[in-house]
């Protein structure tokens, strides 16, 4: 009987992926090609930043009331409602481009409000695969998750820079909008079971206020001392990620083309690829917390390699090690808190995790260039204060090896960050210190009644 209800859970899963991968995919084709659209307007860099900044700034500012309201909603019909309100957007965009009235700052905000969208979308579907997927195959659902993204980054700018030349901007978005239909289609193809702790508590208590309810998910953290470490471990480890992919650019194209560029790019993508197909068919180890360790050690060592040498070489294989092991520590560390919070709150509580991740991203963004373009190029150009120092004799000196360095220095902060980070026993023993939210029996139990009464809902 558990393996018949846990073959149905991950049916169900398949179902709602294989709608969410398309609709990504398409979703990607349409950022390809109004990246391309807005410099052929522009020609300049500044709105590159801005159309990122609208994009992540309105997630990481709506997280906590986002996650609180999915919580208190039906996650399925929230998915459903921000895939519908995401394809509104999307046609929205394709009327003023059809009209010829798109303008720089319709991209802003369709960015904009596609970040509101996503702050409701997100922490609903990260919420809803615990009650869809047995405990034992959280990791393998998070890998097939990183997977979605991974061939994104590898089909989207392939495919829409074709598509550009073939069928221009219109019929790129036009594409967008149609892949949503099978987002909401698989949707509508199935039922989300509701966490019974969160009914029963509606029904017996009255409900707190939003604030209230949004700031919950900073109290539990606080009051799991185990996964605030680990939040505040990843949430460093982002930083640090996001700190070098900006200055890949910069750093490849200081000393090679855009050929090498795309090449090393495209490594990086493959990598997480092969990560998350790996990490989805093992579903990863029983102790998780040690390969999380691991593999964000072992993607701190690509990011060393890439920093290495001006060598397209070394930092595709750099950008292969890192992105490889990408889907590993993210997609077992999504598993230890989807086992260790539970289900009714998972909504507020992953929604602070998305809020301080995404929150590092902008402040990476606007430390790197500034610390790359006059601290460290300046210190390790022919002649500077490290080119004839034992840094210089390991990076090298000239254009792109100051970013190189700062390759090099995350790689070792996250080293000790790591370090730090195992040496809490908070931290690595919570797999032990905190019990599980829900056991494997009474998981499926719950997916196997669920889905008795109710199968395959269409409404």
């Amino acid at each position: 009987m558990a393996a018949q209800s846990s073959t149905k859970s991950m049916r169900t899963f398949f179902i709602i992926w294989i709608g969410q991968l398309i609709s990504i995919i398409g979703s990607g084709l349409t950022g390809f090609g109004l990246a391309v659209w807005i410099y052929q307007q522009t020609g300049q860099a500044t709105p590159f930043a801005l159309t990122v900044m609208f994009g992540n700034i309105p997630q990481v500012l709506l997280s906590p009331f986002a996650g609180a309201l999915v919580d208190r909603w039906n996650r399925r019909k929230v998915m459903i409602a921000a895939d519908v309100g995401s394809a509104v957007v999307t046609m929205a965009a394709l009327l003023l481009l059809t009209m010829g009235q798109l303008d720089v700052w319709h991209i802003y905000l369709v960015a904009a409000l596609n970040s509101v969208l996503a702050a409701f979308q997100e922490p609903a579907y990260t919420a809803s695969i615990t009650m869809l997927v047995p405990k034992k195959d959280l990791t393998r659902a998070n890998g097939l998750m990183q997977m979605g993204q991974a061939l994104q980054m590898l089909i989207a700018p392939l495919l829409a820079g074709i598509l550009f030349v073939a069928i221009g901007l219109r019929g790129i978005v036009l594409i967008d909008f149609i892949t949503f239909f099978f987002a909401v289609g698989a949707l509508l193809l199935v039922h989300i079971p509701q966490p019974k702790s969160a009914s029963q508590s509606q029904a017996d208590q009255p409900k707190e206020t939003l604030w209230r309810e949004a700031a919950f998910g900073c109290h539990y953290l606080r009051a799991r001392r185990g996964l605030l470490g680990l939040l505040i471990y990843f949430a460093l480890v982002n930083f640090f990620l996001n700190f070098s992919a900006v200055l890949l650019g910069p750093m490849i194209l200081s000393f090679g083309s855009a050929a090498g560029l795309g090449t090393a790019q495209t490594v990086g993508g493959l990598g997480m690829l092969v990560g998350s197909i790996a990490i989805s068919a093992w579903g990863g180890p029983q102790r998780r917390i040690l390969a999380v360790f691991g593999f964000i050690v072992l993607a701190a060592a690509g990011l060393f390699i890439a920093g290495l040498k001006s060598s397209v070489l070394f930092i595709a294989i750099g950008m292969f090690v890192l992105m490889f092991s990408v889907p590993f520590g993210s997609g077992i560390s999504q598993a230890v808190f989807q086992s260790k919070v539970e289900p009714d709150v998972q909504g507020r509580v992953f929604s602070i995790r998305t809020m301080i991740s995404r929150s590092m991203m902008p402040l990476a963004f606007l430390l790197a260039g500034p610390l790359a373009d006059q601290v460290f190029e300046p210190l390790l150009r022919e002649g500077g204060a490290l080119a004839a120092s034992w840094v210089g004799n390991l990076v090298g000196t000239g254009p792109g090896r100051g970013i190189g360095a700062l390759f090099l220095i995350s790689a070792v902060v996250l080293w000790i960050a790591s370090a730090f980070a195992f040496a809490n026993p908070h931290i690595r023993n919570i797999e032990t210190e905190l019990p599980d939210a829900i056991s494997e029996e009474e998981n499926e139990d719950k997916i196997s009644e669920e889905e008795a009464v109710l199968g395959l809902e269409t409404a």
